[in-house]
């Protein structure tokens, strides 16, 4: 589908992106911590995520790489291990109650980064060329919004960038900037506080500066900051606690009848105050069974909810039951386990097999249907147009069959050693060695071909059948079993936790190589959302349970990944399911198609996810003559 505009064409550098999500599980020493872009960068202990800022975005390759690892080191060495969560969660909260809230925490953010800057240069040395790159970049930045808030007469901002500039100025001599003049009567005052910070030993200390620098702007500034530079994320240092508290556990719904009992407590009743634990690592998973206990009637008293009634005569007798007991036979419960497991893989939200961001989608896996005679029609036309691209191709493979078949067996300069040695002494370049097997008349290969079945593929689909016609037919002449298959994400019904995926088996393994099959690959349409990564892996396991030598996967896609919540990491996920295949021995190619010239973008989109192993398709016409090469290419490399 032809995009006209597009607000946000961010092309994530997967390679890179990587390499810094390494860096951050190496340097917080946890192999769960995450890694995302976002506007501003902050670490998120609770949910073991560490954010990274796009204002590195467009700048040169060295300046964006140092500039996002020095918001890794700060975060994963820095807030991580040296920031003091309690005493920022007070901070905010005082800071809250002024009416500058949002320059008192970008206050407190830069002075605690200054800080933890000079304890990240401390303990890792190799960090201070990222820092100095940090600094460069920020004074250019703060100096250039300096100079466009005063124009704008936006002051409270204008002497947040003027106090960065104090902190992180290359000369004490620098000229001061004149702002207003009740801020230039208070400057003193607060250059003698900001030097104070580079004397902080705690987050404590932080906190306590920049209260005494809130009190004198409350009195000089008259309103808050209108940009936000960086970033104090109030949800990740707000303190919650764990479990359900007294409050939760109340009876919140009233009872069907709203009378009181005239009966009043004396104050002698017996209250017992023993505690009765019942929660164990035996029921803290939920089972299949329980018992629950509703109580809509009765009557109200003016007892205390740990008060109770002295028991009576016949009380034990609701605690029986009658009846006789005995061994059961059924003491396996493993089935009962798997079965509410199977339960929760269908609904999503299962283990993450197929990678975090697809831990809530599941397969759909649909067979192939009954070809109509419009379809069978539709394929013999594409098997006409494609007939000489597959005869050649299979006489190719004939005749290069027949030269390995007929080519010596002995007299050769490597294979097993013969027995008449006496030529290494009487020849100038002795031949002793044979080959004892005959070689295989079978190309030892498999094939999987996954389509892009997404919406945007409608002018290109006719097209594609075309090509995959040419691989189904090839193929099925030299006897290499192979599959089709579609897949596409159903938009309509994915949620956060549910995201269904559909597979469309065109050609299965079984039936590949048998006459009739073929006209089910027309059954193909552009559906909707493409989830590339999800797909991959499905494929992958299905290869990995074949037993030829030699396992190709193809994947034919006219775009970048896009699906529910996939956006942002949708590069990366596929990036990795790509590596994943191939260190499992499968060769994994893209066929990028398009119907017009390739912008540069969309070139380096697909090298960061394939790499070198894709070919780029400008004219979707000219599909078979890119598609033959490639497939004689790879069937010679099986043989």
């Amino acid at each position: 589908m032809r995009r006209f505009i597009q607000f946000n064409d961010e092309k994530i550098d997967s390679f890179l992106f990587m390499e810094l999500s390494d860096l951050a599980k190496t340097l917080t020493q946890n192999g769960e911590m995450e890694l995302e872009y976002g506007p501003h960068s902050y670490m998120d202990a609770k949910n073991e995520t560490v954010y990274v800022t796009h204002f590195w975005d467009h700048r040169s390759k060295l300046e964006e790489i140092d500039g996002l690892k020095s918001d890794i080191f700060l975060r994963t060495i820095g807030n991580l291990k040296h920031t003091d969560v309690a005493e920022t969660e007070k901070y905010i909260k005082k800071v809250k109650a002024t009416k500058l809230p949002s320059l008192g925490k970008q206050l407190f953010t830069l002075a605690e980064d200054i800080r933890l800057e000079e304890i990240c240069k401390r303990e890792r040395p190799g960090t201070k060329k990222a820092f100095e790159t940090r600094r460069n970049l920020y004074r250019q930045y703060f100096q250039s919004q300096l100079k466009v808030n005063l124009v704008k007469s936006v002051f409270t901002d204008a002497l947040y960038n003027s106090m960065y500039l104090i902190l992180n100025a290359k000369s004490p001599l620098e000229q001061e900037i004149t702002i207003n003049e009740r801020i230039d009567m208070a400057m003193p005052f607060i250059k003698d506080s900001l030097l104070k910070f580079f004397d902080t030993r705690s987050t404590k200390d932080v906190s306590r500066i920049c209260l005494d620098l809130m009190d004198v702007f409350e009195e000089i500034l008259e309103k808050d900051m209108l940009n936000e530079y960086f970033h104090l994320p109030e949800k990740v240092y707000a303190q919650e606690e764990n479990g359900l508290t007294i409050e939760d556990l109340k009876r919140k719904d009233p009872l069907q009848n709203d009378d009181t009992l005239d009966e009043e407590s004396t104050g002698e009743e017996e209250v017992f105050e023993e505690e009765m634990e019942t929660w164990h690592r035996e029921t803290s998973d939920k089972g299949d069974s329980f018992l629950q206990f509703d109580l809509d009637q009765g009557s109200k008293a003016d007892l205390m909810g740990n008060g109770v009634r002295e028991g009576e005569e016949g009380d034990q007798a609701l605690g029986m039951v009658q009846g006789s007991s005995q061994e059961t036979a059924n003491k396996d419960y493993s089935q009962m386990e798997a079965a509410r497991q199977d339960r929760e893989d269908e609904q999503g939200g299962g283990e993450m097999e197929y990678g975090k961001e697809n831990r809530f989608a599941y397969p759909i896996f649909l067979s192939p249907e009954t070809p109509e005679y419009e379809d069978i029609r539709a394929y013999d036309t594409n098997k006409g147009l494609i007939a000489p691209y597959q005869k050649k191709l299979k006489k190719m493979i004939e005749k290069t069959l027949e030269h390995k078949k007929i080519q010596p067996r002995s007299d050769l300069h490597f294979g097993r050693l013969n027995k008449k040695l006496l030529r290494f002494l009487t020849d100038d370049n002795p031949r002793l060695f044979y080959k004892k097997q005959n070689p295989s008349t079978e190309i030892d290969a498999v094939f999987s071909l996954l389509v892009d079945c997404s919406a945007s593929m409608y002018d290109k689909m006719d097209q594609t059948k075309l090509g995959i016609t040419l691989f189904h037919e090839s193929l099925k002449s030299v006897r290499v079993p192979h599959e089709v298959v579609g897949f596409w994400e159903d938009t309509n019904h994915a949620t956060e936790t549910k995201q269904p995926n559909y597979l469309k088996t065109v050609v299965d393994f079984q039936g590949s190589l048998k006459p009739g099959r073929g006209p089910e690959i027309m059954s193909l349409q552009p559906e909707e959302d493409n989830r590339d990564g999800f797909a991959i892996r499905l494929m992958t396991d299905r290869l990995l349970h074949r037993s030829e030598k030699q396992k190709f996967l193809l994947v034919f896609s006219d775009g970048e990944p896009a699906a529910f919540g996939y956006e942002q990491n949708g590069i990366v996920d596929t990036h990795e399911a790509v590596l994943q295949a191939r260190k499992q021995g499968i060769e994994v190619i893209n066929v990028f198609l398009s119907n017009e010239e390739i912008e540069e973008a969309q070139r380096k989109m697909i090298e960061n996810i394939y790499g070198k192993f894709s070919i780029l398709v400008s004219d979707v016409e000219e599909l078979p003559d890119v598609l033959f090469p490639l497939l004689r290419r790879l069937l010679i490399k099986s043989l």
